[in-house]
């Protein structure tokens, strides 16, 4: 592994527009369980409560949904950035990463210190809310207060309207503006790094492949095998909290000398 870390160091080093694409396996490492591994997410609860026709047909639908949203979201709020968060960052603040793409919606990049307007969120971010009717935003913990006060449906205070995190749920359509900056940002890119992603959940794994369409250089760290491996100049077996950091600190030799 360490000739595959120097390689990738290597490139980041001398790359023109650098992009990481983050999944899931980024943020497990914070605490936050994944969503389709043995023991994630719907291994515990039902995956009908998440979809966009159930959230927008009905109250109770809506109802189960904030249930299940009453007991996920406290983890991700406790959750904090872990090695990886820390070292994408740093790779920014080094001048050495164009722009983040991640499938995560925990906010940890940001917490992390990397630039808002430089995280591209795919699935959008649990951390905000907005009201469907009147555009109205709320904070997360807003809307969990209400919901510790008794609101079993949330509403919101101003229109009466439905209110909804910035979330993608399934069924829903991906958000258009964040879809055209990632694929943008990935066929501008000379190098995509892949971290912690299975690369099985489209449209967002489209991403990486656009940026090998376009002639960028693809490397994927990730603990298990993905269907993008066969095509990646780079494949690294390993925890992003272990290979981030050790990349990192090749790049910060680079830069010194």
């Amino acid at each position: 592994m360490t000739e595959r870390v120097a390689r990738l160091a290597a490139w980041l080093a001398d790359a023109r527009a650098a992009v990481v694409f983050t999944g899931a396996g980024v943020s497990t490492e914070s605490g936050i369980p994944d969503f389709r591994s043995p023991g994630g997410v719907w291994d515990r609860f039902d995956a009908s409560a998440m979809t966009w026709p159930n959230f927008i047909g009905s109250v109770e639908g809506r109802r189960r949904y904030w249930e299940l949203g009453h007991v996920t979201y406290p983890v991700i709020r406790a959750a904090r950035p872990n090695a990886a968060h820390r070292a994408v960052a740093e790779l920014h603040r080094l001048g050495r990463l164009h722009a983040c793409i991640t499938q995560n919606i925990d906010d940890l990049h940001q917490r992390a210190g990397l630039p808002p307007e430089r995280v591209i969120e795919l699935h959008g971010n649990a951390a905000r809310t907005r009201c469907l009717g009147c555009g109205a935003g709320f904070t997360r913990d807003e809307v969990h207060a209400w919901l510790d006060a008794g609101a079993g449906v949330p509403a919101c205070p101003g229109c009466g309207g439905i209110v909804k995190p910035h979330t993608v749920l399934f069924g829903e359509a991906m958000p258009p503006l964040a879809m055209a900056r990632a694929e943008r940002a990935a066929r501008e890119a000379d190098l995509l790094v892949v971290v912690g992603s299975s690369l099985v959940v489209y449209p967002a794994a489209y991403i990486p492949r656009h940026a090998r369409e376009a002639g960028a250089r693809l490397a994927i760290v990730n603990l298990t095998p993905t269907p993008l491996d066969g095509c990646a100049d780079l494949v690294i077996r390993g925890k992003a909290g272990d290979v981030l950091p050790a990349v990192l600190a090749k790049v910060r030799a680079w830069a010194t000398r």
